[in-house]
């Protein structure tokens, strides 16, 4: 049987699927049926002290688009081009009682080698540090830190933070560090000219891994109603962000070297997809819109699809990692090719 499992620092994955935070894991139930899909691990439904934070999930709304920007049937079949648009809000269980309820389903998970990871989104930095320890006091064994939340700007100011600069990623990383002794992963945004440079601060602040990257935050018109749909901008996710993700994934290894673990996010739909992000230097994968609007079978199918690729192919998880990216190499040395351009534009544009 293929070897489907990982190591991420001191910790090891049964295999490199995760089902990333969301609406989909905000109740006991939605977490047990995110462990029993097989996962290696599932990352609660995030949490901060922020009331505006908790009251923005009220006003939360999303929609299914195609590839031609059409609104799809919420039906948990969606095809293979769907993009998920929307906004969302946070945990609104109190966090004392939520932290207890994600520390028991993380007991259970350790005795199927797996893990419920608990999840806070910055909003106050003391208060996230308050969370943490708390988070470690009830006996969660991995705690992920979201300062990539696409609806940082969009929010009410006090609800989200959504940091860029790398010198706030590294103090932000130190003081979260400095509060817990767990595992400590640091999701970062895709909203930066510098994704790798922030992985880079969030690993010199003492991270134990980093998360690549945060979904983008759009906005769609509406040619019918000639308004935005769902009425504002939002956060928006689809197969089309596996490749931004996989390049910044690469070139974060290229910066921090192999030995650093890397974790991404952002486009992947089914297990291939989640094996094209180990190539680029994941060692593993959360995946959250796919699950959110497919149904937890996605994660399912996805473990499946990975041990049938390795089956077919040879070899494990372990050996996958970043072999796309280490043989990636840079324009100047590609061969040349004069008047190939030619194949690639109309007849008429192609010149004697």
């Amino acid at each position: 049987m293929p070897d489907l499992s990982v190591r991420i620092g001191g910790i090891t994955l049964n295999n490199p699927v995760i089902i990333g935070s969301g609406d989909h894991v905000m109740t006991a139930g939605g977490l047990a049926a995110a462990r029993a899909t097989g996962a290696g691990a599932v990352v609660a439904k995030s949490i901060n002290e922020s009331e505006a934070a908790k009251r923005q999930l009220d006003g939360s709304d999303h929609v299914l688009l195609d590839s031609r920007w059409r609104p799809l049937p919420w039906d948990f079949t969606p095809p293979e081009d769907a993009m998920l648009f929307g906004r969302s809000g946070l945990q609104q269980t109190a966090s004392a009682d939520w932290i207890a309820e994600a520390a028991a389903q993380d007991r259970e998970a350790a005795k199927t080698g797996q893990y419920v990871i608990g999840s806070i989104i910055l909003a106050n930095l003391d208060v996230a540090c308050d969370l943490a320890r708390q988070y470690q006091a009830a006996g969660i064994r991995i705690l992920e830190l979201n300062i990539g939340a696409p609806h940082g700007d969009e929010a009410v100011p006090g609800a989200i933070i959504q940091e860029r600069a790398a010198g706030r990623v590294r103090e932000i990383t130190a003081r979260l560090r400095a509060a817990v002794a767990i595992p400590l992963w640091i999701k970062l945004t895709g909203q930066s000219e510098d994704v790798a440079g922030l992985a880079a601060a969030a690993r010199d602040g003492g991270a134990d891994a980093v998360i690549v990257m945060g979904r983008f935050m759009a906005l769609v018109p509406d040619i019918e109603t000639r308004a935005p749909m769902l009425g504002t901008a939002g956060a928006i996710g689809g197969p089309w962000s596996l490749a931004l993700t996989c390049r910044w994934l690469a070139q974060a290894r290229k910066k921090l070297g192999p030995d650093f673990p890397l974790l991404g996010t952002n486009g992947a739909r089914d297990g291939l997809d989640v094996v094209r992000f180990l190539l680029a230097g994941a060692r593993a994968v959360e995946m959250t819109s796919a699950v959110m609007s497919g149904g937890f079978a996605v994660a399912r199918d996805a473990v499946a699809a990975i041990d049938a690729y390795l089956a077919r192919t040879g070899g494990s998880v372990e050996d996958l990692i970043g072999l796309a990216a280490d043989r990636q190499v840079g324009y100047g040395v590609q061969p040349d090719r004069p008047g190939y351009w030619r194949d690639f534009v109309p007849p008429e544009a192609r010149g004697p």
